[in-house]
């Protein structure tokens, strides 16, 4: 189990005009001097906190928008301009970003900041706690909880893809075969790969979904295969296909059947969660079967098997590649997906069990919370 890193913390604050420095907080791993600080904040001056939350928010924007102008960071922040302008110039001076024509950029002392205030925001938003109850509720080994909503900020998501490269990281050795699924979330996981892993052979885990083409799995792990500097293999057969025509094509393709061996016997699975009925039409099924989905309770899909919330599976596409029932033959499987509507459906994926990690947004993790 990949364990959290000790934080080297340093909150700028800045009231009555005048810059009030912590520097140097050493948190030994856990999280009990992360908690004290946070809970010192609250009773002696909890207005400095919405200055952290919004000092960092801004430095995430800017990390990942940049080069950025002040007017296209408000908006992106639906704040004013007025309130950028004061907060961008006081991270300018303090050495967090750079002006420049283009826009705005951030420093690498502002990119170390910004990884050394994610304890403090973790514990600010109550996430450690959450992580932990969710996991044990969930049957998951680990939960890893992201503050915010990917539904209404885009750095969110991809936040959650840099959390499931971190897991990846942690758990990746030489010669791995790793397999990725389709969807919005995983193209972000991809975007953001920056581990090099040159004896990597990165798989899709399923056939190809009737969407646009940098969702589907083939092309996420051809990005994800050259950012690692490894090796991929594509599995050019679609979902919605009829067995009879999958074995024809399985018994006249050797190239097809040593893929789908690969993909069967992976060291890591990486997937998306989807909801059910937003899943059936994506994988081009009829109305009539994508509603007939739902009467019979399916509120989440994963890898073509759609479940109820208990996590009974009630249908699956037919397509080629890992089965639900694979899961338990693959070394780590990491399961991502954020917004608060998405609740039901990881609380029905989870529920089918076989996940080993689950990296979600604070949207979806207090959905789930009341769900559950």
């Amino acid at each position: 189990m990949p364990q959290r890193i000790g934080y080297h913390v340093r909150v700028f604050l800045f009231t009555l005009g005048h810059n009030i420095e912590l520097v140097g907080i050493e948190y030994p791993e856990g999280n009990d001097e992360v908690k004290k600080v946070v809970q010192l904040h609250r009773k002696i001056a909890p207005e400095l906190i919405a200055i952290i939350e919004d000092r960092y928010n801004i430095l995430r924007h800017v990390s990942y928008s940049q080069p950025i102008g002040r007017r296209a960071l408000a908006q992106n922040l639906g704040v004013g301009e007025r309130m950028v302008r004061a907060q961008v110039d006081f991270l300018k001076n303090a050495g967090f970003l750079e002006f420049s024509p283009l826009g705005m950029t951030i420093t690498s002392d502002g990119e170390r900041l910004l990884q050394e205030a994610e304890g403090y925001i973790s514990e600010l938003h109550g996430l450690a706690l959450l992580e932990a109850d969710l996991a044990k509720q969930l049957g998951v080994k680990q939960v890893i909880i992201i503050p915010g909503d990917s539904n209404a900020d885009v750095t969110v998501k991809r936040e959650l893809g840099r959390a499931v490269v971190n897991v990846l990281g942690q758990y990746m050795t030489a010669n791995m075969v790793i397999a990725v699924s389709g969807g919005s979330t995983m193209a972000q996981v991809a975007e953001v790969v920056g581990l090099q892993a040159p004896l990597t052979t990165v798989v899709p885990a399923r056939g190809g979904l009737g969407e646009q083409v940098e969702y589907q799995a083939n092309i996420i792990a051809a990005v994800i295969a050259a950012k690692l500097g490894g090796a991929y293999r594509l599995l050019h057969i679609p979902d919605g296909m009829s067995e009879e025509a999958v074995e024809v094509i399985l018994a006249n393709d050797a190239n097809a059947s040593h893929v789908i061996e690969m993909i069967q016997h992976a060291d890591i699975l990486i997937h998306g969660i989807g909801r059910a009925h937003d899943m059936a039409i994506r994988r081009s099924c009829d109305a009539p079967i994508a509603d007939e989905i739902v009467k019979r309770g399916a509120v989440g899909e994963a890898l073509g098997y759609y479940c109820t919330l208990e996590g009974q599976c009630v249908y699956v596409t037919s397509s080629v590649g890992l089965r639900l029932d694979d899961l338990a033959s693959i070394g780590l499987v990491i399961a991502v997906a954020g917004g608060q509507k998405k609740a039901e459906a990881i609380v029905a994926v989870t529920s089918a069990g076989g996940q080993d990690v689950l990296v979600i947004d604070e949207a979806a993790a207090n959905a789930i919370k009341a769900i559950i």
